[in-house]
């Protein structure tokens, strides 16, 4: 089986199905794009809408972070079966989705108001990821699951680009980046892929 991973050199939206990929032993290619290459016109009129990330396996293609990620999951046994579970965990992924867009595309100028915003919206949402696993012993859905690894991939975005170790308050968030990170496969993928070419 062939697949395909196409994405910009950072870790944004689809670290999480890289780390899924990893954790499973799914052999995959990966293209990667430099910010200073992007747009490729070529390529960029090539997609079905125009965006990365997209993933491909055996000739077809499909879009959306979070429609990959859940596809990836289907794949990996990261996925439950039952429907309730599976809307659960969908939610989870959804709130986390809701989080990138208030942390990541602010509109205010004001550097100091700004982190401000930050802060409080971190806080908000970590509060309530802490919560909710620590309710689900560990995880979003009591076992290992694609939600626990969107929040974890969501993590190392947050520590390179917003510069706070949100995890230091949360032990339960804390205790997932660690394991999840220790996984076989997700170990040697981390040690490997430090983005040391973003960080100041």
């Amino acid at each position: 089986m062939s697949r395909k991973l196409t994405y910009f050199d950072v870790p944004g939206y689809s670290e999480a199905f890289r780390y899924m990929l990893h954790y499973a032993g799914l052999e995959f290619e990966e293209v990667r794009y430099q910010d200073k290459d992007w747009p490729d016109k070529a390529v960029k009129d090539a997609l079905p809408y125009g965006q990365l990330p997209i993933y491909e396996e055996n000739g077809k293609t499909i879009n959306q972070s979070i429609a990959i990620a859940r596809y990836v999951a289907s794949q990996t046994g990261l996925l439950p079966s039952d429907p309730w579970e599976q809307a659960k965990l969908d939610a989870a992924v959804l709130n986390m989705y809701d989080l990138f867009k208030k942390l990541f595309y602010s509109k205010e100028e004001d550097e100091e108001k700004k982190k401000a915003l930050q802060a409080e919206t971190l806080e908000y949402y970590f509060s309530r990821f802490e919560r909710d696993l620590k309710a689900g012993n560990g995880y979003f859905g009591g076992k290992l699951s694609w939600a626990d690894f969107v929040l974890v991939g969501a993590i190392v975005g947050i520590h390179l680009y917003v510069k706070v170790p949100v995890e230091k308050d949360y032990p339960t968030v804390s205790a997932l980046i660690k394991e999840i990170r220790s996984l076989k496969g997700v170990k040697e993928y981390v040690a490997k892929h430090t983005y040391e070419h973003i960080k100041e």
